[in-house]
């Protein structure tokens, strides 16, 4: 039976009624949700969605507040067509779904969107914001991609990499204190080794108590308690893009 083993933390969280400002369109070989901010813009955002695709409406709640803030956002299907996790899923079998659907095997799809938004967009700036298995394809992106301007990971690190801290843009990672599946050992492992390598601009942001999923998985308005830490998560979101950017 789905769900005997132990939950993921990767709770679907608050689903939000939220049917989104953007379109649906094809992007070469990848159906993608487009918003677009109310005034011309040359700066655009790569948005990463989490284990349940593209279509969560969290996902593009998140994808519409880059838009109302100045930046043309792309939220590409990354799992190009393959079945997105749902909470109905057995959870003990995750790994095994992971195999098809790595984060660090977004190449080709990251190419079209930048093609997209340079050639058909006018962006002259690009940056990324990835959110949980998202916040690790993020990283990888800081790892391989220096013409991006910016990048935001939330919860989300490549763990497995040897040369996994040259990062090649600034980019702002966000970590729930209470994330048991990033504990904060690997968080401060992470900002240490950051500090001893990293070149370039970087910030490890901690917030106690919170979970994984909190920025965009959780209705701030359904849970009063954590409204401020999810509200100022976002606001250093928008704060790091728009200094970089």
């Amino acid at each position: 039976m789905a769900n005997e083993a132990k939950p993921c933390p990767c709770d679907i969280g608050d689903r939000m009624e939220y049917g989104g400002l953007g379109q649906e369109v094809q992007i070469e070989h990848i159906k993608s949700y487009v918003v677009k901010p109310s005034a011309a813009s040359d700066k655009a955002i790569i948005v990463i969605h989490d284990i349940f695709g593209w279509e969560l409406p969290n996902t593009r709640y998140m994808a519409d507040m880059l838009a109302s803030n100045g930046y043309t956002t792309v939220c590409p299907d990354f799992f190009v067509g393959k079945e997105p996790w749902t909470p109905s899923h057995d959870w003990s079998t995750l790994q095994e779904w992971l195999k098809e659907r790595s984060a660090t095997d977004i190449k080709k799809e990251v190419d079209a969107m930048l093609r997209f938004l340079k050639e058909q967009c006018g962006a002259k700036h690009i940056g990324v914001v990835g959110f949980c298995w998202g916040g690790r394809g993020t990283h990888y992106l800081s790892l391989n991609y220096p013409d991006i301007k910016a990048g935001v990971s939330l919860y989300g690190i490549i763990r497995d990499q040897e040369d996994r801290y040259g990062l090649k843009f600034p980019t702002l990672f966000i970590f729930g204190g209470n994330d048991s599946y990033i504990p904060l050992d690997q968080v401060n492992g992470l900002e240490a080794k950051l500090k001893e390598k990293c070149k370039t601009d970087y910030q490890v942001k901690i917030f106690p108590g919170q979970t994984h999923g909190f920025v965009h998985r959780k209705n701030e308005e359904m849970n009063p308690d954590d409204k401020p830490s999810i509200l100022e998560a976002r606001a250093d979101l928008i704060n790091w893009l728009n200094k970089y950017m």
